[in-house]
C-alpha cells in the first residue's frame, strides 16, 4: 500500500486550516487516513505549525512518500534533515552523538530565526499602532481647536457697526 503524507483540508470558504496525515494515496484528500499526524495553519503570521515529531519520523523511515506541500513543511520542523541524519548514521558516515550535535545545532539556529521573525513583526506592528495613534491624536486636536473656534465665534458680542449692516 503507497502511503503519502499530505494535508487534509478543513475550515470554510476563503479560511482554510489542514491536517496533517499520513493516507493511503488511493484515499480522498479529505477521506479515510492512517493517522493525523498535526495540524498547519496558513492564516497566522508566521504560519502555525503543529506536529508530532516522531511519529512523522517513523511515517519518513517506513517509506511514506510527503507531497511537495507537506515536504517543505517536515523540512521546516526538521524532519527530514533528521531522517537524513539517521541515515547517515546507519550507513557508518556519522556517529549517533554528532548527529545529535549537529540537529541540536540546526534547532537551535532555526528558532533563533523564527523569534526574530516574530520580533520584527511584533515591531512593525507597534510602530504601525503608534503612527495611528499619533494621527488620531492630531485629529483630535485639530477638531477641538475648530470647536472653539466656533464657540470663541458665536460668544463675542455684536457691536453697533455689525448689527447695522
Amino acid at each position: 500500500m503507497p502511503v503519502k503524507i499530505r494535508l487534509a483540508r478543513h475550515g470554510k470558504k476563503d479560511f482554510a486550516f489542514y491536517s496533517i496525515v499520513s493516507a493511503d494515496s488511493r484515499a480522498p484528500r479529505d477521506g479515510r487516513f492512517i493517522e493525523k499526524l498535526g495540524t498547519y495553519n496558513p492564516n497566522t503570521n508566521p504560519a502555525t505549525i503543529e506536529l508530532n515529531f516522531d511519529r512523522a519520523l517513523y511515517w519518513l523511515q517506513v517509506g511514506a512518500q510527503p507531497t511537495d506541500t507537506c515536504r517543505a513543511i517536515l523540512s521546516y520542523k526538521g524532519i527530514l534533515f533528521k531522517d537524513h541524519l539517521i541515515r547517515g548514521v546507519k550507513k557508518g558516515a556519522i556517529t549517533e552523538q554528532q548527529a545529535e550535535e549537529k540537529f541540536d545545532k540546526w534547532m537551535k539556529e532555526k528558532q533563533a530565526k523564527i523569534q526574530a521573525k516574530i520580533d520584527t513583526l511584533q515591531a512593525e506592528s507597534k510602530k504601525k499602532a503608534n503612527a495611528r495613534f499619533a494621527h488620531e491624536k492630531k485629529v483630535r486636536e485639530n477638531r477641538a481647536a475648530e470647536i472653539a473656534r466656533k464657540n470663541s465665534a458665536k460668544s463675542e458680542p455684536k457691536t453697533d457697526t455689525q448689527t447695522q449692516e
